[in-house]
């Protein structure tokens, strides 16, 4: 009997039925590989892959985190962003769109208005207040000017005043045969400069007060009318987009953009109605205020010059009491924080 040759076992390839190789021992001896190993030792799983029997390597042993006898494989691919992960630039992109449409419409609005083509939204009893109010502006400012001027002139005619008593007084004096007579000018000059400058503090007090009447608190309203424009503008020119749509025939394509423009109109007109309110709840405070400030300080520029010029000084110091109005002494500097303590 024939003896036959020892085989290797490694050698031994099986091959199935349509020739393609069987490598269900290999899957074997891993399944087997994998139960000889000790579970819950916190060791990576091991697979061992092979490649063929002619590749210069045996085969590749893969490891993957331990979990529980479940390997986990992480799988490479397209990473794929959430919708809400905008792009800025293209948020940026889309607000520069809406403003040029925006600026567009707004701009043909006006320049409709100003050919007589196109209408316009008119509340005629908040225009009048609003042009009175700028005529008074202008008003309040031309009184602010000459007030300004009034106090430049009283401040240098003070200052002249004083030097002058001051020159009265030295030759008072060095004059002996003339010593009464230097003296009772020098006093003279003295009391009216120290008259000169409780009127300037009284006029300097009106000025400040006109001042921040003229160009805080009514050009915070003008401000307020400002916008208020701009969005009466804005709700003419949605409104005339959305006539022109409602004019034009209605089909698939358009009722789309009627239903938009029907939105955007809808939206400016509350902006519109919003602002119109503001300002006319603005303008009656204004007007209250305006009353009550201009009636205080009319009657201490009244009370101030009539004094003055009427040679009563006690009135004239009363009506600067009167308004808590303290005068700074000329040459005397504020008193430090240790004094004020």
């Amino acid at each position: 009997m024939a003896q036959e040759s020892p085989k290797n076992s490694a050698a031994e390839i099986p091959v199935t039925s349509n020739g393609e190789v069987d490598d269900s021992r290999e899957h074997g001896f891993n399944r087997d590989l994998k139960r000889s190993l000790p579970a819950g030792l916190g060791l990576s799983e091991t697979q061992i892959t092979s490649h063929g029997f002619d590749n210069t390597k045996e085969g590749v042993i893969e490891a993957g985190a331990f979990q529980g006898g479940q390997r986990t494989q992480t799988k490479s691919g397209p990473v794929i962003l959430a919708d809400e992960i905008k792009n800025p630039a293209m948020e940026k992109l889309e607000l520069v769109r809406k403003w040029s449409l925006n600026t567009y419409k707004c701009t043909r609005q006006i320049i409709s208005e100003k050919l007589g083509r196109g209408s316009r939204t008119v509340d005629l009893e908040l225009e009048a207040q609003i042009d009175i109010l700028r005529d008074n502006k202008k008003k309040y400012e031309n009184i602010l000017r000459l007030a300004q001027t009034l106090s430049t002139q009283l401040f240098q005619m003070v200052h002249t005043q004083r030097q002058l008593g001051d020159a009265f007084a030295d030759l008072s004096l060095k004059s002996l045969e003339l010593h009464e007579e230097f003296g009772y000018n020098a006093d003279t000059q003295k009391l009216l400069a120290k008259n000169g400058e409780t009127l300037l503090g009284a006029i300097n007090f009106f000025i400040a007060s006109v001042n921040t009447l003229v160009n805080k608190t009514i050009e915070d309203t003008l401000m307020t009318v400002k916008q208020y424009e701009s969005a009466r503008i804005e709700y003419d020119a949605y409104r005339t987009d959305l006539e022109e749509l409602n004019l034009g025939p209605r089909d698939a394509n358009t009722l789309p953009k009627i239903e938009q423009s029907q939105h955007l109109f809808q939206a400016h007109k509350e902006k519109y109605d919003k602002m119109r309110n503001d300002v006319s709840i603005k303008l009656k405070f204004l007007e209250e205020n305006k009353v009550k400030v201009l009636h205080n300080q009319l009657v201490l520029f009244h009370n101030a010059i009539a004094a003055y010029f009427a040679g009563n000084q006690k009135q004239l110091e009363q009506t600067l009491k009167q308004f808590h109005i303290k005068l700074k002494t000329p040459g005397v500097d504020a008193p430090s924080w240790l004094e004020e303590q």
